[in-house]
């Protein structure tokens, strides 16, 4: 091989490279950085730039349009982002011709994510792909476009390879990103001190999302679970960690409304989900953290009455949570639409409290869910197959 594209700390020809990358949520944003920083440490002068939030940017990322901005759930809840997230993404297409990227990164967020990999795939630029989109429960067409535009997958969950590989994309399991990042900061004690939580009482964990829309749909119904648990368990608090893409005067305005204290939190959600004896969560990425922490809980989702008819029809899973649709069956409730009311999240949330044969499965069984999403690591696996690419792109320009 020519000394040039022995290079680790630069592209070919000793050029530093230049990488786009486009995490459009939360946990992309979140997942996204860990796999800036793994391709760092093999390439250390490599510039990124693209579409996230703050871990990104602390990452090294040059943000060019904030992940929060383009986060949404539904079909008609987009609408209201249309203009900003059409105009990112026509800025993005041009950089494609005018920074000429060595490769595009892409994480989840298909609706975006899949027409500017079609519009890298025209200009030769390489696309890999790291966490799928989720084309086993829904619009598997996708696969199609797929194979069609994407040069690498690296996939999160173990049946994702099999799926791709049958389907003619190449595909590698790297292993959940969470699994690195699951971890308590602190003992018992130490978190009960630091969020004013009192010992020896029962305590509820609130995950009502990342989403402004989400919060706004979903934590009413929780705190109204909260009140109705307040007046059968005596003492129970409850504590909420936010997610760093909420401002604190959503999620303290809606909370104030309902005559139950809840401790709101920041940064801290597996030690909040550690010291936690059950949890309400918004289904999404917290159902993952939720059972990773093999905290029992009850998980809820409520969108448009539109959204959801239109969802009826093309989704194709049984489940909604991920522990459930790793684990194959219900191990933890889904309370879905109508279905989502406080009597019924407290009811649920109730069984487990004082039921401890339930309390005891629903913990092992989450255990088993944790043991088949595979090992620490994923972002440095998935850096090494990122740079494989990058190589790859490096050889070719070079022979051209």
């Amino acid at each position: 091989m020519p000394p040039e594209t022995e290079n680790r700390a630069g592209g070919s020809n000793g050029s530093p490279g230049k990488i786009l990358i486009v995490a459009g949520e939360a946990s992309g944003d979140l997942h996204g950085s860990s796999l800036v920083r793994a391709i760092h440490r093999l390439r250390p002068h490599i510039r990124f730039y693209g579409i996230g939030g703050r871990n990104l940017e602390d990452a090294g990322v040059e943000i060019v349009a904030h992940s929060s901005e383009m986060a949404v759930v539904g079909l008609t809840e987009v609408f209201a982002k249309l203009n900003f997230i059409l105009g990112t993404f026509f800025s993005l297409k041009r950089s494609l011709r005018e920074e000429k990227p060595d490769l595009v990164i892409l994480i989840d967020y298909p609706d975006f994510n899949i027409p500017l990999a079609r519009a890298a795939k025209k200009r030769g630029v390489k696309v890999f792909y790291y966490i799928s989109p989720q084309v086993w429960a829904w619009r598997k067409g996708r696969i199609r476009s797929i194979r069609k535009c994407v040069d690498h997958m690296a996939v999160i969950f173990p049946f994702e390879q099999a799926m791709y590989r049958e389907a003619g994309v190449d595909a590698t399991f790297v292993g959940h990103p969470l699994l690195d990042s699951a971890k308590r900061k602190y003992s018992r004690e130490e978190a009960l001190r630091a969020f004013g939580l009192e010992d020896h009482v029962t305590t509820v964990a609130i995950l009502p999302g990342s989403r402004e829309g989400e919060v706004t749909r979903l934590l009413p119904v929780m705190m109204g679970a909260a009140e109705i648990l307040k007046e059968k368990f005596a003492p129970i608090q409850f504590v909420l960690p936010l997610a760093d893409t909420l401002k604190p005067d959503l999620v303290e305005g809606i909370a104030k409304d309902f005559a139950v204290p809840v401790h709101i939190v920041r940064d801290s959600i597996y030690d909040v989900l550690g010291i936690s004896d059950a949890a309400i969560v918004t289904s999404g990425t917290a159902t993952v953290e939720t059972a990773l922490m093999e905290t029992p809980m009850v998980v809820i989702y409520k969108v448009s009455g539109f959204t959801y008819l239109v969802g009826r029809l093309l989704i194709d899973v049984d489940h909604i949570a991920m522990a459930n649709i790793i684990a194959g069956k219900t191990t933890v409730p889904e309370l879905i639409q109508n279905d989502a009311t406080p009597e019924r999240i407290a009811k649920e949330i109730a069984q487990i409290l004082t039921n401890d044969v339930k309390r005891a499965d629903m913990k092992q069984e989450l255990k088993k869910v944790r043991e088949k999403m595979g090992e620490p690591g994923a972002a440095e696996r998935a850096a090494q197959l990122a740079i494989a690419l990058l190589e790859k792109t490096e050889v070719e320009k070079m022979r051209s």
